[in-house]
Formats: C-alpha cells, structure tokens, sequence
C-alpha cells in the first residue's frame, strides 16, 4: 500500500471509530444497536429489493413471526344488555403460528492493496470503501433470500456459488412451513412445463393458477416475481406471435404490464426460472439487535485490507399462505425442436 494511500486508510479507521464510539476498529468490536441499525440501512440502500421488503430488529435467537395476516373478521355488535351475552375479541392474527431462527452470519471482504491505491486518487476515498463493502453484503443477503436451503457450520462457496448452505432462504422457509405451497411439478413427475403444449401455455395462465393458491381475501397488494429466463421466453413468442410492425410491438409491449392480473418484476438475485407470487411485506429479513460485531484487518502477509463482520440473521415469510411458488429446478421451457430444456 502506498503512503498516501496508507495516510487515507487511516483516516478511513479514525473516522470509523469516532462513528462506532469505540477507541480503534483495529480491535474486534460490537456495534451499538443504534449504529448497527444506520450501517444496516445504509447496506439496503444498495440493493433494489431490500428496500421494498421488511428488515427487522429482534432481540432473541429464536421466536415467533412479528408480522402477519388477520385471517378472519372482527367488525361484529352484541347485545351485552342480555346477562349471557358479552364482548368477544378474536384473535384473528394468522393461520398458523411460524416461528424464526437466526444463525451467525459472517461477511468477511477483502480489498487488495492495488485496488485501494487506484481509490486513493478519488477524493470520495472513504465513501468508495464503505460503498464497496456495502454492495457486497447487500448483494448476499438477496442471493441467500431466495437461494439458500441450508446453514452448513462451515460454508463452501466454491460449491454453492449462490451461496445455498449459509442459510435458509424465503423458499425453504415455505418448504419447511407450509410444502403445499410450493408446486413441484406438473403433469410430468419432478417438472413443470412453461410454454406451448406443457402444464401452462403462458405466464398468464401460470399466474392466475397460482393466485387461486392464496386465500382470496389475503390477495391485496399481491405482485408476481418472475424470473429473467421466463420473461425472455414470453417475449420471444410474442415478438414471433406479432411480427415486426411497430403498432403490433407496441401493443405487446403493453400487454407485458401485467401477467395473471398482477403487476410484476424480476427482482435482483432472482432465479431465473422462478415464479413467486405475494406481497413485498410479506418477506423479512430479521436480525438480533445486538450482534453486529466488526473489526479491520491490514494484512501486509497478504497485501490486502481485511473487514471482518458477523451478524445474527434469519429470513422469514410473515404470512406463509400469502406465498406461493414453483420450485424453480424443475421448470422446464420449449427447446425449439418439440421437447423441453
């Protein structure tokens, strides 16, 4: 590391430590809840759907979901001037009790002393760094949402590049919650067919199949999360359905508003052949207050900056009868030649 570099970074770890209120972040530290909330806000903030979903504070390990989904009615009148006759709140808070459970997380990102010299010509230097560091815990925790199926004690991230074993994602929260949420195949054992002659010949008829799976009074606020691989798919069909003339695409383009009735997007990180139907409050991510833990690392012995950080968290759908899904591994799509791919 060069010295101006050098002189920056130092200022970087002063600036952190007056933040944080502790005498070096040199020195393994834990967050204050009130900070550790800011520096969470701050990783959301680089992503494009955490934003839109629930991130919780909890103070236990384990418990039961904070939100949920008024399963029933409870506008009603009684004539308590009969003496049998009184006022009976209802609980009506779910269908069922779900619980969470949050694991340790680690996010340990290494910055080569290369990339910091060619940072320190900007003069956003301290900016850069957070922002990196950010960006990539941001970009995680979306992966683990919606591919993680396990929390292995120690994690192999040459294997499971989408990182599967660091924890459980929303839809193996629903696998293990409520299963018959999830389709798993059509008429064909272990498949789903999406496309011309399969289980469904479009993503409308997907959609609106899979909505008849929520309770309709729980439909409010509903969007369908598509994955990048059936939209391509869609599109192409249609773009072969209309031909070239320009009023003909306009009017396609229009018509991909919507599909089932519901609004829809491909959220970052997403699978591509997923097919997610609920809402953005029915997806959390919790983690325990208190256990931010941080500490920076110079590592001459690997000419590279250290950031070392932990957390305690879990993913959680809220309301599990509001989610519907298709196990994205089976989806099956047109390979051009009468089978499927």
């Amino acid at each position: 590391m060069r010295t101006t570099t050098r002189q920056l970074f130092s200022a970087l770890c002063a600036t952190l430590a007056a933040n944080y209120g502790v005498p070096s972040v040199m020195i393994a530290f834990t967050v204050a809840p009130a900070v550790a909330q800011a520096l969470l806000d701050k990783i959301v903030e680089q992503a494009s759907f955490l934003p839109k979903i629930n991130i919780l504070s909890v103070d236990e390990l384990v418990g039961e979901n904070l939100l949920g989904y008024a399963n029933a009615t409870v506008t009603s009148r009684t004539d308590t001037s009969q003496a049998d006759k009184e006022r009976t709140p209802r609980n009506v808070l779910g269908l069922g009790k779900y619980g969470y459970t949050l694991l340790q997380t680690n996010a340990d990102v290494a910055l080569r002393y290369a990339l910091m010299d060619a940072w320190a010509k900007f003069p956003d230097f301290q900016a850069r760094y957070a922002r990196y560091v950010q960006q990539r815990m941001a970009n995680d925790m979306e992966l683990i949402g919606w591919h993680g199926t396990s929390a292995a004690a120690t994690t192999d991230p040459a294997v499971n590049t989408l990182l599967q074993d660091v924890n459980k994602g929303w839809m193996q929260y629903m696998r293990d919650n409520l299963p018959a949420n999830i389709l798993a195949e059509g008429e064909a054992a272990g498949l789903i067919k999406i496309g011309e002659g399969g289980d469904w010949p479009n993503l409308d008829v997907a959609v609106n199949d899979l909505l008849q799976g929520i309770p309709e009074y729980m439909r409010r606020g509903l969007v369908a999360f598509i994955g990048s691989d059936l939209i391509a798919r869609e599109k192409a069909t249609l773009f072969a359905a209309v031909g070239s003339k320009p009023t003909e695409k306009a009017a396609m383009s229009a018509s991909l508003t919507t599909f089932g009735g519901l609004p829809w997007e491909t959220p970052s990180n997403f699978p591509g052949r997923g097919l997610v139907i609920t809402s953005y409050d029915n997806i959390s991510i919790y983690r325990q207050s208190n256990s931010l833990r941080r500490q920076i690392v110079d590592n001459p012995k690997k000419d590279q900056v250290e950031d070392y950080s932990s957390r305690n968290e879990g993913y959680v759908v809220e309301t599990p009868e509001k989610f519907v899904a298709v196990e994205f591994a089976n989806v099956r799509l047109p390979d051009g030649a009468a089978g499927w791919e």
